[in-house]
């Protein structure tokens, strides 16, 4: 279950990290008035606080402990 989910949270950074550079690149070819920028920025954003949300949902319901530095 652990697994799964810290696979599930790396592909949604990757997803995260893929919409952010697609945005660069529409910024950097279209010459046009394209919203393709805008959709794969608000893309990222909505991916983001989804991925936020989910990761504080997980630490609330107790399925996934932060790390403690002072634990020894």
């Amino acid at each position: 279950m652990e697994l799964a989910i810290k696979i599930a949270i790396v592909l949604a950074m990757m997803a995260i990290v893929i919409s952010l550079f697609s945005g660069a690149i529409f910024l950097v070819r279209d010459k046009s008035d394209s919203r393709r920028v805008v959709r794969a920025l608000t893309w990222r954003i909505g991916l983001s606080v989804g991925l936020f949300l989910v990761v504080v949902g997980l630490i609330a319901a107790g399925v996934i402990e932060m790390n403690d530095p002072f634990r020894q």
